[in-house]
């Protein structure tokens, strides 16, 4: 493991926890104007952990709904999570409980793709760890901003935020469709199958189960090919 290597993923991950960790703010103005108070916005923030989670809460909530469908919306979005965890154990294999717990409250979208983006099992551990720290801390900070000054966040200041998190997945997705990683043509078909299946339900599901759905998307993207078809 090269130092110029370990470098770069460690600012890619800090990098990008810094910039998701920003949406945060949107997630306590959302959980303000839900009628929850501080210190219910941070516990969330804090206990959850899951971005699209919250915001199916706070959403469901703000409009009148239920806190059984609210944490129902949340439960259903959270599911993706346990997906991640699946393909992540075997890459970070931590060890103890107390270790296992505080991975699996950190695996979100955006480490798992740190993770699985890392070029070894070591680097892999560091993304993992540095990107959940930024991302946890920044979130957490930014969410007492948000509440605070909810009434300020509006207009251009949303829209900005709206465009942090699909820009830094492009970010991570980009250099995995390009001739120069491994079967990249497989990463085409599955980046292009879930962005059609994704925009496809839109109008009609709830905010993050597209995601969800998206999934079928590797499935239709077939099998790798091995090195032997591919000679």
């Amino acid at each position: 493991m090269s130092a110029p290597t370990r470098s770069a993923v460690l600012r890619d991950a800090v990098g990008l926890g810094l910039a998701v960790g920003l949406y945060g703010a949107a997630f306590g103005a959302a959980a303000d104007a839900a009628g929850l108070d501080l210190w219910q916005a941070m516990t969330l923030s804090a206990l959850m952990f899951t971005g699209a989670s919250q915001f199916a809460l706070v959403g469901v909530l703000g409009a009148g709904g239920s806190a059984l469908a609210a944490v129902g919306s949340a439960l259903l979005l959270g599911t993706r999570n346990t997906v991640y965890g699946v393909r992540l154990l075997p890459l970070l294999r931590p060890r103890g409980a107390l270790r296992r717990l505080g991975t699996a409250h950190w695996v979100i979208d955006e480490t798992t793709a740190l993770s699985i983006a890392a070029p070894d099992r070591r680097l892999a551990r560091l993304a993992f760890v540095a990107g959940g720290a930024s991302i946890f801390v920044m979130w957490n900070v930014t969410t007492v901003i948000g509440a605070l000054g909810a009434a300020a966040l509006t207009g251009p200041a949303l829209a900005a935020l709206d465009a942090v998190v699909p820009a830094a997945f492009l970010a991570l997705l980009w250099p995995r469709l390009r001739k120069g990683f491994p079967e990249h043509r497989v990463q085409q078909r599955v980046a292009i199958g879930g962005a059609v299946v994704a925009l496809a339900l839109t109008p009609f599901v709830p905010a993050g189960v597209q995601v969800i759905a998206a999934v079928v998307a590797v499935a239709l993207a077939g099998a790798p090919r091995t090195k032997e078809a591919a000679a």
